[in-house]
């Protein structure tokens, strides 16, 4: 029964992983990303390589307070890693207490992401989307506009910064810029790689973990046609499309889930329409990316306002094929009839995409 099992894995990553095997030798870096067995290199822009250096100095830059307009807020207010660098909350609460209109995204291998926020299709890598919680006014996140000069004082005041910064940006007459904060942060945060739950030591380490008789059966269940789970949420990363070096032409992706229709129409709440706030396009009406299943019971409440609590309210959003009859939802949506036992066996399986090394690693943790 196991060998037929493992059997039955082997043809589900066959089948859905989009992972290519590379060319290692074609991909010398020299940075060491130690990633998980069987995943791809992530992109990294050429005006921004890795090095150790970069990184440490993008993990303290990630967790200093001092870059907020009133030095009580960081990057890690939001991203918080026992909580798979999420907050907890339904909508994010920046520094000055505004409350946004969209729950804060998990940063778990946002490395691998094609677009990056909820729903973006000209934000496409870390260091475009770090500039907007920095100096966003409407809302403010971060709230540093105009304030660039006296975040610079403080940080050349602090001698680890003026070695790191030195050190990270070799190159560069004048290290203490706002390009460079940028730089370094997401630097850090393209290795906030997750890859070892119990599904990663069966399928990628070759590791004989026992994985519950109910997960086996929600893992077919992900998978059939019955539920259209692994149409959204495929691949080594269980989301929408990913992007990694070596990849060709990968466009973004993104779906009306059906959680809206204040109309006929299938319109969505003017707090937020999804990407149609960017493209006008009444066909991109409440369309936003999916998101990374991996950790994600760590990162509750869901959907991209926080308006379902739970994992199981989420499989029982599409069940009933969302919560409304928009005739604009996304054409994967039908429904499902789905039982109580079905429902924990689904439930277990994204369990067994948890990571608890992820959120406990000390290489992603507060240094200060």
């Amino acid at each position: 029964m196991k060998k037929i099992r493992y059997c039955l894995l082997f043809i589900f990553i066959v089948f859905n992983n989009v992972a290519v095997a590379e060319d290692l030798a074609t991909l010398h870096s020299a940075y060491d990303w130690d990633l998980p067995p069987s995943f791809p290199f992530p992109v990294v822009p050429d005006d921004n390589l890795m090095s150790d250096i970069k990184v440490k100095l993008g993990r303290y830059l990630f967790y200093d307070r001092r870059l907020s307009i009133n030095g009580q807020y960081s990057c890690a207010s939001c991203h918080q890693q026992d909580k798979a660098f999420s907050d907890g909350l339904s909508q994010a609460v920046g520094a000055t207490q505004e409350k946004h209109t969209r729950n804060t995204m998990s940063l778990v291998n946002v490395a691998f992401n094609t677009s990056l926020t909820w729903a973006s299709n000209d934000i496409l890598t870390l260091e475009d989307q770090i500039r907007i919680p920095l100096f966003n006014r409407e809302p403010v996140e971060m709230g540093l506009t105009d304030l660039e000069e006296k975040i610079m004082v403080l940080l050349r005041a602090d001698e680890r910064y003026r070695s790191w910064f030195t050190q990270a940006f070799p190159a560069d007459s004048e290290v203490f810029t706002i390009d460079n904060i940028i730089k370094a942060i997401a630097a850090f945060v393209r290795t906030l790689i997750s890859g070892d739950s119990i599904y990663d030591r069966l399928v990628y380490k070759y590791v004989r973990v026992e994985m519950s008789e109910s997960a086996w059966r929600g893992m077919r269940l992900f998978y059939s046609e019955k539920t259209n789970c692994s149409q959204c949420h495929k691949g080594f990363n269980f989301s929408g499309p990913v992007n990694y070096r070596g990849a060709m032409d990968v466009e973004p992706g993104f779906h009306n889930t059906g959680l809206y229709s204040v109309n006929q129409h299938g319109a969505y709440p003017v707090s937020d329409q999804g990407l149609y706030s960017i493209t006008s396009s009444l066909g991109d009406m409440g369309k936003c990316r999916a998101p990374s299943l991996r950790n994600i019971e760590y990162s509750a409440p869901y959907m991209h306002d926080g308006s379902i609590d739970t994992l199981e309210a989420v499989i029982d959003h599409y069940a009933t094929a969302g919560r409304t009859s928009s005739p604009i939802k996304d054409s994967l949506i039908t429904g499902f009839e789905i039982r109580d036992e079905s429902r924990r066996d689904l439930l277990n399986f994204l369990l067994s995409l948890l990571d608890t090394s992820f959120v406990t690693n000390t290489a992603f943790s507060n240094l200060a």
